[in-house]
């Protein structure tokens, strides 16, 4: 661990794909620490500097998990990396995790492969209570399509691709008083797609919103624009999204509210019949303390009647979560919210060990890593059991504009050195290119941690998940998953780590010749300078 001034290295990834490889990382990389930049003479700022190196070694009796050709396989792998973070100033935080992942598959077909993944957010105030300047980045491999194989890239990289992911957005805040508080924001950004696997986008968007201020009371409003537009050949070329809307509320008591929405809204996009027209949405807020809250509504948009829940409780020992949305959205949308969410890594810690924080606070004050994307978490290990629970699932790279409505439900429960975790989750897209194309992912997952020492711990979870797709062009199809797996991890000092794990997986489809078992034992050690 090494903490250093202000000066870094530029990092030039390898080209992978000259496209992805080189133009991702790189404007998204220049976006945050230009955001830093602008910062830094006004207000010095240390970064802490973290290289590390993993290696691993997987036995797996079915590499390309397939029914009628199972291969065994040792797979070995080395990741060096370096994880880069900003210290002591609260108008510049900055989080940047890299990593380069070498593969060697020792089987029938033998096959080596590098793979890199990055992390990479930051925040500024550039110019204090008004101008802020926020900036993304990731590369990851993406899961192709939900029917291929669900392996991770380093098992197999049948059903997976690299895509770069990168955002720029500056915006200013204003306070009117006690009257209002004002917000302008604009956004670039976009996705590049490796090996030809998509349609490269790009994403310009702008919001502006006004909300009421603390003179008002029991009564809260709000005005709201926004406008964005996709340029994607996937999507039919130009897509425009813009909506108008304004809110009204009303605390009925301290802890009962009432809301609505009504506004206006003009979609252009490939066969978007129909698109437009007026939306309207009413709810309620019910908060009977600071450990329970629920909001709840009811709407109805072009595409029909829409529901939305959030609730959430908590006790000395659990966290119990609902959630329910219904939106329209598309898969740069998708990656560029995933990738500006910070995930945490804290495997000593009891009851799970990847945690989703609004900011780049990690959760525990020792022993998690750099904040990662959902991606970068999954090359690390990280399961649908791990992340469902914190509305992060492995959906595929499936091109155009979509209907996407999402239930996320989970309980997590720790006493002493046990943790236990309980989630499910339904997540249909409804595509809009073409009549009659969805897909649809359904699942449960359970948990299980339990601490034998200060440095060692044992963990297991059991998931079943269903993936189905209907299409009017191609075969329906339905396939169910069933994955356990079991482990240990161990802290040698502060610096070593290592775990020992054994999967389990099990395919059965409608779809002949795609069942497949496989089993697999995974040894890891990393250890940080």
């Amino acid at each position: 661990m090494v903490t250093m001034a202000a000066t870094v290295n530029k990092l030039g990834p390898r080209e992978m794909s000259r496209s992805a490889l080189r133009q991702a990382p790189f404007a998204g990389i220049v976006s945050i620490f230009m955001a830093m930049t602008c910062a830094l003479p006004a207000y010095a700022t240390d970064w802490r500097f973290e290289p590390s190196v993993g290696a691993s070694a997987t036995y797996t009796d079915n590499v390309n998990q397939s029914e009628n050709n199972p291969e065994d396989a040792l797979i070995l792998s080395v990741t060096p990396g370096f994880s880069l973070r900003s210290q002591g100033s609260r108008r510049v935080q900055a989080s940047m995790n890299y990593s380069l992942t070498g593969v060697s598959r020792y089987s029938e077909d033998n096959s080596t492969d590098l793979f890199h993944n990055l992390a990479a957010v930051g925040k500024a105030e550039l110019i204090e209570d008004f101008l802020f300047l926020d900036g993304t980045a990731s590369i990851s491999q993406a899961l192709l399509s939900l029917t291929g194989s669900p392996a991770e890239a380093t098992t197999n990289n049948s059903n997976r691709a690299t895509v770069g992911v990168y955002s720029l957005s500056p915006y200013i805040q204003k306070r009117f008083g006690t009257f209002a508080t004002g917000q302008a924001r604009y956004s670039t950004g976009g996705a590049i797609f490796g090996d030809n696997s998509g349609s490269d986008s790009v994403s310009n968007a702008f919001t502006a919103g006004l909300s009421s201020g603390p003179q008002f009371n029991d009564l809260s409003w709000g005005l709201n624009y926004s406008l964005r537009q996709l340029d994607s050949s996937a999507t039919g070329g130009n897509s425009t999204f813009e909506r108008t809307s304004g809110t009204l509320g009303y605390a009925l008591t301290r802890k009962f509210r009432i809301f609505g929405t009504y506004g206006q809204e003009q979609n252009d996009y490939l066969n978007a019949s129909g698109a437009d027209g007026v939306f309207y949405s009413v709810g309620f807020g019910w908060a009977p303390s600071r450990r329970t809250s629920i909001e709840a509504s009811i709407g109805e948009r072009y595409f029909g009647r829409t529901y939305s829940f959030s609730g959430n409780h908590r006790t000395r020992a659990s966290n119990w979560r609902l959630s329910y949305s219904e939106d329209v959205s598309d898969i740069t949308e998708r990656l560029l919210a995933d990738s500006a969410r910070a995930i945490w890594r804290c495997p000593n810690v009891v009851g799970g060990q990847y945690y989703l924080t609004p900011g780049l606070t990690p959760p525990f004050p020792t022993g998690c890593s750099a904040p990662l994307t959902a991606a970068t978490a999954r090359a690390l290990g990280a399961t649908d059991a791990d992340l469902a629970p914190l509305g992060l699932l492995d959906v595929s790279l499936n091109s155009g504009v979509f209907v996407i409505k999402s239930l996320i439900a989970g309980v997590s429960w720790s006493k002493g050195r046990l943790g236990l975790g309980l989630s499910a989750f339904d997540t249909k897209r409804i595509y809009q290119s073409v009549a009659g194309t969805e897909d649809h992912t359904q699942g449960v997952s359970g948990t299980a941690s339990y601490r034998l020492s200060p440095h060692t711990s044992a963990n297991g979870s059991v998931s079943l998940s269903r993936n189905s797709t209907v299409s009017p062009i191609n075969p329906s199809r339905q396939d169910d998953l069933a994955t356990l797996s079991l482990g240990m991890n161990h802290r040698f000092d502060k610096d070593l780590s290592g775990a020992l794990t054994y999967r389990f997986q099990q395919r059965n489809s409608d779809a002949p010749n795609s069942d497949f078992n496989e089993n697999s034992l995974t040894a890891t050690a990393n250890i940080r300078f």
